[in-house]
């Protein structure tokens, strides 16, 4: 493999310099155009008149770039391009345009927009002082005008939410103080007075009924737990009362058989009597009582549930 860089060159040893001949190029005519082959991009977009292809600002291309002589402006050197067409390869020339600072189309395509051209149409661009000076007052005029419309409208509007406002806080007023009337009504008569329909939600409805369920329930049960306790109280009352009616004819018999007896014994031997003393303590009773058991669910309120079977 060859050296990149070759430093030294083979001459054999029957090379004769006299026999190679030096080629002349012709010489370039002065007046005949200068042609190079440069790497540019493209520097506006355009279309491609022969199929139609768009090419953008930006793109690279291989272009020759043509320095014509005698074509000046003002000293400035004019530059043509010649470039082809990415998809047809048809040829699109352009070259400098220094009076408008641009570039200027001139075979083969057409470009999308031409900036220079765009004030050519207003019919402000060729106006004399005097008239761009009335033309200004003008605007100056209707843009007061309209300022003063849209002043006048933003007042109206204001107005409008003033009055809105004012209406929305009657309004609270007056459901303030129909509350309060309501409030002061059902206190005086102790809370049978409701507020109307439009005051009262259902939630709150639903509640209270809930409440009034659940007290009527309690006074349910604290009152049948009062019943119980009091009957509770005659059944012990009634045992007691039996017991001591129970003990008195004890006592009345044992009275009785004593002087019988001592009546009897007097007849026969008459020993000294004994009278029973009215301290004496009654006979003990050994009664089975039985007491009955108080029932503490009810007074909770919880019902007990009888079984089926």
């Amino acid at each position: 493999m060859s050296e990149r860089k070759v430093l030294t060159k083979y001459y054999p040893p029957d090379f004769d310099p006299s026999l190679v001949g030096r080629s002349r190029k012709p010489k370039r005519d002065p007046n005949a155009a200068k042609v190079q082959t440069v790497r540019l991009m493209l520097p506006f977009s355009l279309r491609c008149v022969t199929c139609g292809e768009y090419m953008y600002r930006g793109r690279k291309f291989n272009a020759r770039k043509e320095t014509p002589p005698g074509e000046t402006y003002l000293g400035i050197q004019l530059y043509r391009f010649y470039i082809r067409c990415t998809r047809c390869s048809g040829e699109i020339v352009f070259r400098t345009d220094p009076k408008n600072q641009d570039y200027l189309v001139e075979r083969g395509a057409k470009r999308n927009t031409d900036p220079w051209k765009r004030g050519l149409d207003d019919p402000t661009a060729e106006e004399t002082d005097e008239q761009r000076l009335d033309r200004l007052e003008r605007e100056m005029a209707e843009a007061e005008g309209e300022a003063e419309r849209n002043a006048m409208a933003e007042l109206e509007a204001k107005t409008e939410d003033a009055k809105r406002e004012m209406m929305v806080a009657d309004m609270l007023d007056e459901i303030r103080s129909r509350n309060a009337r309501l409030d002061k009504a059902r206190q005086e008569a102790g809370g049978d007075v409701l507020a109307g329909p439009a005051l009262v939600r259902p939630e709150d409805e639903e509640r209270r009924r809930q409440e009034e369920e659940d007290a009527e329930a309690a006074r349910r049960a604290f009152a049948f737990a009062r019943r119980q306790e009091a009957l509770e109280e005659v059944i012990e009352e009634e045992d007691a009362a039996g017991v001591e009616d129970e003990d008195e004819a004890a006592v009345g018999s044992t009275s009785a058989a004593a002087p019988a007896s001592a009546s009897a014994s007097a007849s026969s031997s008459k020993p000294p009597s004994t009278a029973p003393t009215p301290d004496a303590m009654p006979p003990p009773s050994f009664k089975r009582q039985v007491k009955k058991k108080k029932d503490r669910s009810a007074a909770l309120g919880i019902k007990i549930k009888k079984p089926l079977v």
